[in-house]
């Protein structure tokens, strides 16, 4: 029997996950469940600690394991002392990302404990917080995490203390249906220096939560993000703006950073619609638009001026670096189908208009507005502008050059 060379029996035995750099093991870990990502512990000694570096935790009500027939009192108890377990153990440098979604346990009291401990501990650069109760109030300790840098809240109350002096780092904050009076949005807001991303998102409830305390307007809001780079509205928030007072034809200080723009409009109401193109009018260097229709179909349409919407109206809306032009929910309206030219007319670098049509345009309809855009002739900035038209899932895509 011939000898086996002891390099290569070495090899074929050796821990190849083991050898990886510890800060790749660390990144694969924090790509498992943290449930699994602990019991590595029991693989080796190697293995024992290594998940105390992870730069990523991430919680969730579903991680322990319980039988249906458990009180969900014991079941909520281990998860807090679960976590607690883990934040104990933590020994990294800092915790880059911290994640904690509870949807069924109500932990309003165990999370201001938790969000306290990171405050004091720890150095969180991100933050997302989910809950499933939107009365929930985040707790004051929230507003001590200085170093954080990006925020994603989900169905909670915000409002920062009067001693809140600001997060000097954050650049990128998201709330979706989380209840916040204007005032407290735009004193939030002008104590964030650095915000470049900002993303309200909401639903009804938030609207008939904050109109009756609007004293400003949502020109007043832009103020507050003068470094803004990426600008998402819900319709929501925009109606609540717009209900002080409307937009002016252009902002008083322009939003020179501002490259994309995400909106819900109702281009049926014209002063939506005025909104919308004070905005753009106020961007200088926008990059990419992309408007969410909404309620075209239910609202009537309003009498509006034939020429409005007139590309040779609007001498001072130039859009000199906008790329790509997106419309969903398109429902070939007459306002939906000249904000279109008017944007084609403005837009010499534009290379890509997508139109994703409304489920109720028949492919009639379809053909109809493609002649249209074709065949009869307006202002076009962009002689390479590719128009695509997206039919709902199942239906034909339509894709034309030059148009």
């Amino acid at each position: 029997m011939k000898n086996q060379n002891p390099r290569r029996s070495q090899s074929l035995n050796s821990d190849i996950i083991s050898t990886l750099p510890l800060n790749i093991i660390e990144d694969i870990l924090t790509r498992m469940p943290i449930r699994d990502a602990l019991r590595t512990s029991v693989l080796s000694k190697r293995w024992r600690y290594t998940w105390r570096g992870m730069p990523k935790l991430t919680f969730k009500d579903d991680m322990i394991a319980m039988s249906s027939d458990i009180y969900y009192m014991l079941r909520k108890c281990k998860l807090v002392h679960a976590i607690f377990h883990v934040l104990l153990l933590h020994n990294g440098p800092e915790t880059l990302v911290f994640k904690c979604s509870v949807f069924h346990l109500h932990m309003e009291s165990d999370i201001a404990l938790i969000i306290s401990y990171l405050a004091r501990r720890t150095k969180v650069k991100k933050l997302f917080f989910s809950s499933d109760d939107r009365s929930y109030k985040l707790p004051v300790s929230f507003f001590s995490l200085q170093g954080l840098e990006f925020v994603y809240l989900y169905n909670c109350t915000f409002e920062p203390p009067l001693t809140f002096n600001g997060f000097s780092s954050l650049t990128s904050i998201r709330i979706w249906n989380v209840d916040v009076s204007a005032q407290m949005l735009q004193q939030f807001l002008s104590k964030c220096p650095q915000l470049v991303n900002l993303r309200l998102v909401g639903c009804q409830k938030v609207l008939d939560f904050v109109a009756g305390e609007n004293k400003f307007t949502f020109g007043d809001l832009l103020q507050c993000v003068p470094l803004i780079q990426t600008l998402d509205i819900s319709k929501y928030y925009m109606k609540v703006y717009l209900c002080a007072g409307g937009m002016p034809h252009k902002l008083p200080t322009s939003l020179v950073h501002l490259k994309n723009l995400f909106l819900n409009v109702c281009l049926v109401e014209q002063n939506e619609i005025s909104s919308a193109l004070c905005i753009i009018r106020s961007s200088p260097v926008l990059e990419r638009i992309n408007f969410l229709m909404s309620d075209n179909e239910k609202l009537p349409v309003q009498q509006t001026p034939t020429n409005f919407l007139d590309p040779e109206d609007y001498p001072d809306l130039k859009l000199d670096y906008l790329v790509k032009l997106e419309i969903e929910n398109f429902s070939k309206l007459p306002l939906e189908m000249k904000f279109v030219k008017l944007i084609m007319a403005k837009s010499p670098l534009l290379k890509k208009v997508k139109i994703e049509l409304n489920d109720n345009i028949s492919v009639d309809e379809e053909m109809k507005m493609l002649k249209d855009m074709l065949r009869l002739p307006f202002l076009r900035a962009s002689p390479c502008a590719e128009l695509v038209i997206d039919r709902p899932l199942g239906f034909k895509k339509w894709r034309l050059r030059r148009v």
